[in-house]
């Protein structure tokens, strides 16, 4: 899945369980750690992977469940320490929705493989030829019906964001002011 579609994914998961638990929208500050969250484990695996080579896929050491449920415990603990339990439950959504998508593909395809969320106890299948390309990537995901799905859900994702209020655009808007103020 693309970064679109795992931010999707978690804001969809998110705003529900916003709703479901405060019958109110997400705040600024726990939106945007979600999205961070929804990015986390490529963020963390792809450089150490594609660059640097000291894990063999861009999907394990921040992609297994056995290295994200502890860190995710631990920074539940943490926020919730310092009153901010819901940074804490945004960015947990954001990098288990991101783990558990990249997951999916594994129940209906034949090549696919879920040996990720339990790396490095269950080993993966290291890189034949290197990093792929952007380019690869991009001709691999046009035939998956994955790929068109990513859309559509991040069409929903933007109608439930503008319903909610645009979560997280606030802080950002007021960032780029004070790095670019408009002129007057």
């Amino acid at each position: 899945m693309w970064p679109l579609g795992h931010v999707a994914v978690a804001y969809l998961c998110y705003t529900i369980a916003t709703r479901a638990r405060f019958d109110a929208p997400p705040a600024h500050i726990p939106a945007l750690l979600l999205v961070f969250g929804s990015q986390f484990p490529d963020l963390v695996d792809k450089p150490l992977a594609w660059y640097l080579g000291v894990i063999p896929t861009g999907r394990t050491l921040a992609h297994s469940l056995l290295v994200l449920v502890p860190l995710s415990v631990a920074v539940l603990a943490i926020s919730s320490h310092y009153d901010r339990g819901e940074y804490g439950i945004a960015l947990t959504i954001g990098a288990l929705s991101h783990v558990l998508v990249d997951a999916l593909p594994a129940l209906w395809g034949p090549n696919e493989s879920a040996t990720h969320l339990l790396w490095p106890v269950v080993p993966v299948e290291e890189y034949e030829q290197g990093p792929p390309t952007i380019l690869a990537l991009v001709q691999d995901s046009l035939g998956q019906p994955f790929f068109l799905a990513e859309f559509v859900l991040a069409a929903i994702a933007v109608v439930l964001w503008r319903r909610d209020g645009y979560p997280g655009l606030e802080p950002v808007r007021a960032a780029v002011g004070r790095v670019w103020p408009t002129p007057g």
